[in-house]
């Protein structure tokens, strides 16, 4: 009888400790997830903001293979004008790609889905952040300073969004070679400051 209640007890013992050892691997799991996502040094595709659709959601987008240039592009809002140096030396195809959709009214009241301290995104046919299709990404030399404009992308650095872009707010320097970097901001900064989520382009006027 004595035997069998040791053994009761041993059983008990080794139960009680492979439950804490489960339960403090599922902490940890979680705890690492969580760190993950909130990290601001990645510009993920995919948001959990509002996914209404666009008005101009469906429109369809034609390319014909000619690569078109542009230095200046002006981005319209009704907190005032946003404008924009291209780099068509340097990314040229990005820079061709966004001339195109800007020239055929792609952007025009498409909303600003990610506002953060450092950031601002938009140009999502979804609004929602899951939105665009693809496009090959084009790195460079350029550092991304105050002003930057660049293109949204998820995991896989060779493939970037073909229509969201970003502005950085500050200096973010981890982006470096590892996002497309296609213009800078030469004047409306304090107009990328002033944006809100859900503030949308009126339109996107290509010089």
């Amino acid at each position: 009888m004595k035997a069998i209640l040791i053994a009761v007890i041993v059983v008990a013992v080794i139960g009680g400790i492979f439950i804490m050892a489960s339960q403090k691997r599922t902490t940890t799991t979680s705890s690492e997830t969580l760190s993950y996502s909130v990290t601001p040094t990645t510009l993920p595709v995919q948001s959990t903001s509002d996914t209404t659709a666009s008005p101009t959601a469906e429109v369809a987008q034609e390319d014909t293979g000619e690569i078109e240039t542009a230095t200046t592009a002006t981005i319209k809002t009704v907190k005032g004008d946003i404008v924009l140096t291209l780099y068509p030396e340097d990314a040229p195809k990005t820079v061709s790609n966004f001339v195109k959709k800007a020239k055929s009214g792609y952007y025009r009241q498409l909303k600003f889905h990610r506002v953060e301290d450092w950031v601002l995104q938009g140009g999502d046919p979804l609004g929602s952040g899951t939105g665009g299709g693809d496009q090959a990404t084009e790195l460079n030399d350029k550092p991304f300073v105050v002003g930057s404009l660049g293109v949204a992308r998820g995991g896989d650095i060779k493939i970037s969004n073909d229509s969201q872009f970003f502005i950085t707010k500050t200096p973010a320097d981890w982006l470096d070679k590892q996002y497309t970097n296609f213009g800078i901001v030469t004047e409306g900064m304090d107009i990328v400051k002033d944006m809100k989520i859900g503030d949308r382009i009126q339109e996107i006027i290509i010089e």
